[in-house]
């Protein structure tokens, strides 16, 4: 059972637009920093630094594969964020786009 301190780090982790964003595009499948950069039309530095927040608040997990590191919900620990995850949106059009023009 997380504490009360441990729930308030993930909502407010939550509560920035770019992240809560991130999550939606990770709900949807994991993804690489270029992938996401794309998606959100922002920099690789400001993309970088909210994953690392995520990452450090446990909501996402990295996985190296050869130069490219992948990034994944880390949630189901964590079952008080998943009513908050079930109502963002869909980022599928969003994302199929972006294969459309030939990215990931």
């Amino acid at each position: 059972m997380p504490t009360i301190d441990e729930m308030s780090e993930s909502l407010k982790l939550l509560s920035d637009k770019t992240r809560l964003t991130i999550i939606a595009l990770l709900r949807e499948r994991e993804m690489c920093v270029c992938d996401i950069v794309d998606l959100l039309n922002t920099t690789q530095p400001n993309v970088s630094q909210h994953l690392k927040k995520l990452r450090t608040g446990g909501l996402i997990n990295e996985t190296r594969r050869s130069q490219w590191i992948y990034y994944s919900l880390n949630v189901d620990d964590k079952p008080y964020l998943k009513p908050v995850i079930d109502e963002l949106p869909s980022m599928r059009d969003q994302i199929n786009a972006l294969k459309s023009q030939g990215c990931n």
